[in-house]
């Protein structure tokens, strides 16, 4: 645990005590702070009072004497509206910061030189956090991984210049992180998200670039409007700047150019590498997860060789496009965490062809959005209450069974695969759903899935029991 020790003697209020929360008000004690919390749930103001915590309500206090707000992620602090604490600390001048501040202030404190790598974006910070962790670790370093991911920041060891941190950031947290800094900041893409909670694509964009801003160097994917905006105003204002690009060549910066990772700088090309036998690397959009893990990588000093090296040994990050068996030349992958159709869309072009299992409950929009990928579908597996409504959508552009239930669409799908002739069919697990029909979350619904998988004759499997261990090293 990092104890906050820049907190020693401040009198510090804290709203929201879930995982990161408590975790962040352990921190704060540990470190000397005068510490008072709370939460609208009275299970948690029970569970932080047992583990020594002191609780109180906030809006009894004597705002005058408090000097720091500390906010959960989850906690509004603009849109829709302000957090009622928000306007208490507004009113009386109190700062208002969350648990990725508190770090950031800890590390400048005790080892500024330590490296410091911040990942943020719409869509892919999780696979490109992980991975860096991966490559990292791999190449013998210490990989502290944490933030969004789901390992509350302040739980990692304490900052040392040996150790190499790896944080994934949410507009959220960012928001909360008036001074971040790391070392090399990295924004991926930025599409639509969020607006609920930051009331305009604008004010979306302002945050995520606080994260690249004040970075040593921002890598930053310029494949959309806003980020190649962003890249340029950073450029101009003297910044360093690293691009990355999926889809097209760059004339400084890293591309990928038909599975090789390629740098171009000072009219010189590099090949950097080669991501075409990796297959927990492919298709397009990890192209740009692997690009910019690369750069973070380089960045901070790890040779070609060493990146090489880790890009070999990644096992994916578990629930998303995750290799997890194989059957003679059956693949089985496991994209639990495909939630809706556009977080499907991936597998579905990295894939051909796919026998595959959808289905759950279903979101707005259906699968509308996947038709131009039905010809890869050789058959659909249809299962949880989306059954019906997927089969309508789907029609006659592929074949489909409605198999109801997970274990017959493992069984049905694994014996169809078995007699495709083509090099590689894959069994997917893409819902293109939530779970909540029929499991509790995505993560239990991909789990059973590995069961299903493994419990097939003459399977080889890909995976142990997670993969957490292997990217934390």
């Amino acid at each position: 645990m990092i104890a906050a020790s820049t907190f020693k003697g401040r009198r510090v209020a804290l709203f929201g005590l879930g995982g990161s929360g408590l975790a962040t008000a352990r921190s704060l004690v540990a470190g000397g702070a005068e510490l008072i919390a709370w939460d609208d749930n009275p299970a948690q103001v029970e569970a932080a009072a047992k583990a020594g915590i002191a609780v109180g309500d906030l809006r009894e206090i004597d705002w005058a004497r408090i000097q720091t707000l500390v906010l959960a992620p989850g906690v509004p602090l603009t849109h829709p509206k302000p957090h009622w604490t928000a306007d208490l600390a507004n009113m009386h001048a109190v700062e208002i910061i969350g648990d990725v501040e508190i770090f950031a202030r800890e590390r400048r404190a005790h080892a500024p030189d330590c490296p410091f790598i911040a990942i943020t974006g719409t869509n892919g910070k999780s696979t490109t956090t992980a991975l860096i962790a991966h490559l990292i670790a791999h190449s013998g370093r210490d990989a502290q991984l944490g933030g969004n991911i789901g390992t509350a920041v302040l739980t990692l060891d304490p900052p040392a210049d040996e150790r190499v941190y790896v944080i994934e950031c949410s507009s959220y947290q960012i928001d909360l992180a008036p001074s971040l800094d790391p070392s090399a900041g990295l924004l991926l893409n930025l599409t639509p998200d969020h607006l609920d909670r930051h009331g305009s694509m604008q004010h979306y964009a302002d945050v995520k670039t606080r994260l690249v801003a004040q970075s040593d160097v921002a890598i930053i994917g310029v494949d959309d409007d806003w980020c190649r905006d962003i890249a340029a105003r950073i450029e101009a204002g003297g910044g360093t700047v690293e691009r990355i690009s999926k889809a097209v060549p760059l004339v400084q910066g890293y591309f990928a150019d038909k599975g090789m990772i390629r740098y171009a700088t000072g009219g010189a090309l590099h090949e950097i590498a080669d991501l075409s036998g990796i297959a927990t690397l492919r298709g397009q959009h990890n192209a740009q997860n692997a690009a910019a893990a690369i750069a973070a990588c380089r960045s901070v000093g790890l040779s070609d060789a060493e990146i090489r090296a880790g890009l070999a040994t990644f096992p994916g990050l578990k629930h998303r496009m995750q290799p997890v068996g194989r059957r003679g030349h059956v693949v089985f992958v496991n994209d639990s965490k495909a939630t809706n159709a556009e977080a499907a869309a991936p597998a579905l072009q990295s894939f051909e062809p796919i026998y595959w299992i959808a289905g759950g409950l279903a979101k707005e929009g259906g699968i509308a959005a996947l038709e131009p990928y039905f010809p890869r579908i050789a058959k659909a597996y249809l299962i949880g209450e989306a059954a019906a409504e997927f089969a309508a959508s789907i029609g006659e552009r592929a074949p489909f069974e409605i198999s109801g239930t997970l274990d017959r669409a493992v069984a049905n799908a694994a014996r169809d695969a078995a007699l495709d002739a083509a090099e590689m069919p894959a069994v997917l697990l893409s819902p293109a759903c939530a779970s909540f029909d029929q499991y509790r979350n995505f993560e239990v619904r991909g789990d059973a899935f590995v069961s299903l998988v493994a419990a097939l004759d003459g399977i080889e499997m890909l995976v142990g029991d997670g993969l957490k261990g292997d990217i934390n090293g």
